[in-house]
C-alpha cells in the first residue's frame, strides 16, 4: 500500500521535469521566460544600476531629454525616469507576485477541502463565490479599495479578496471530477484519511492547473494594480510604481509622451512575457494527459 503513492508522486515529478524541458524548446515560451528573467535580473540589480535617486526632485532638471546622466530623461519633477522605472519594477512586480502567491495559497486548500468534503462547507463556499462573482472583478476591486482607503497594501488586500474565488472554483471542479475515481476509492479503502487522500492523490492533479492559472493571472493582476494606481487608489506619491507613473505623465502626454510610453511599455512587456509562459505551461503541464 505504501509503494503506490511513491510511484504516483515519482511519475508526476518525471512528467513535470520532461514538460519543463519541452517548454524551453518552445520558441514563444522561451521568449517569455527570457523577458521575465531579464526583468527579474533588473530588479535584483536595481540598487546597483540606477544612476540617480528615484525620489530626488530637481525642478531645474525637469523634462530633460535622454543623456548619459539620465538614460531615459527626466519627468515633470526632474526625477530620473530610468531610476524610477527600475525602482517601480520592484514595487509593481513584487506586489503582483505577492498577490498571486497569496491568492493561490488561499484558493488551493479551500478548493481541495470544498470539493472533497462537500456538504455544508462546499455549499457555503460556493454561495460566497457565486455572490461575489456576480460583480466584475475590477469594479469589485475598486469598491473594496475605495472602502479601505487608497494605499498599496489596501489595494493588494482588495485584489486578493477578489481573485481567490477563481482559484477555489477551478480546484473544486478538478477535485469533483477526481474524487470518485478508482485510485481515490482504493486509497480510502486502504485506510487513508482525508488529508492524506487530498495531499497524495488530489493535490498533484490540482497543482498544474493552478500553476497555469497563476502564470496567466500575473499579467491580469499587474494590470489591475497598475490601473488602480493610475486612478490614485494604489501607490501614493512619491513612491515609484508603473501605474502611478502613468498617472503622473498623463498631463504631459502631448509635450512629453515618453512619461507614459516608458512605464506603459514596461507593463506591456511583463504581460506579454507572463502570457507566453502561461500558454506554454497550459500546453505542457497537464498531468492528466501524461
Amino acid at each position: 500500500m505504501n509503494a503506490a503513492p511513491t510511484t504516483l508522486a515519482s511519475r508526476h515529478f518525471m512528467a513535470r521535469r520532461s514538460a519543463w524541458r519541452r517548454m524551453l524548446r518552445d520558441p514563444m515560451a522561451a521568449v517569455g521566460i527570457g523577458l521575465l528573467a531579464v526583468l527579474l535580473l533588473i530588479i535584483l540589480l536595481g540598487p546597483y544600476i540606477v544612476p540617480n535617486d528615484p525620489l530626488t526632485v530637481k525642478m531645474a532638471e525637469r523634462l530633460k531629454p535622454a543623456s548619459l546622466q539620465y538614460p531615459l530623461g527626466t519627468d515633470h519633477l526632474g526625477r530620473c525616469i530610468f531610476s524610477r522605472l527600475v525602482a517601480g519594477a520592484r514595487t509593481t512586480l513584487g506586489f503582483t507576485g505577492l498577490v498571486v502567491l497569496t491568492v493561490a495559497l488561499i484558493g488551493l486548500p479551500l478548493g481541495l477541502w470544498s470539493g472533497y468534503v462537500g456538504g455544508r462547507v462546499d455549499a457555503l463556499l460556493m454561495r460566497l463565490v457565486d455572490g461575489m462573482g456576480a460583480l466584475p472583478e475590477f469594479i469589485l476591486a475598486i469598491a473594496l479599495t475605495g472602502f479601505l482607503g487608497p494605499s498599496l497594501s489596501n489595494l493588494m488586500l482588495s485584489v486578493v479578496l477578489v481573485k481567490w474565488m477563481g482559484y477555489a472554483r477551478v480546484v473544486r471542479s478538478i477535485v469533483l471530477s477526481e474524487r470518485e475515481k478508482e485510485y481515490v476509492l482504493a486509497a480510502r479503502v486502504g485506510g487513508s484519511g482525508t488529508w492524506k487522500v487530498i495531499g497524495l492523490h488530489l493535490l498533484p492533479h490540482a497543482l498544474s492547473p493552478v500553476l497555469v492559472l497563476a502564470a496567466l493571472d500575473v499579467g491580469k493582476i499587474m494590470l489591475t494594480i497598475s490601473s488602480l494606481s493610475y486612478l490614485g487608489l494604489g501607490a501614493q506619491p512619491p513612491a515609484p510604481e508603473w501605474g502611478a507613473m502613468l498617472n503622473d505623465g498623463r498631463a504631459y502626454f502631448q509635450t512629453a509622451p515618453e512619461l507614459m510610453i516608458y512605464p506603459g511599455m514596461a507593463i506591456l512587456l511583463v504581460v506579454v512575457a507572463c502570457n507566453l509562459i502561461g500558454e506554454g505551461l497550459r500546453d505542457l503541464l497537464d498531468i492528466r494527459s501524461q
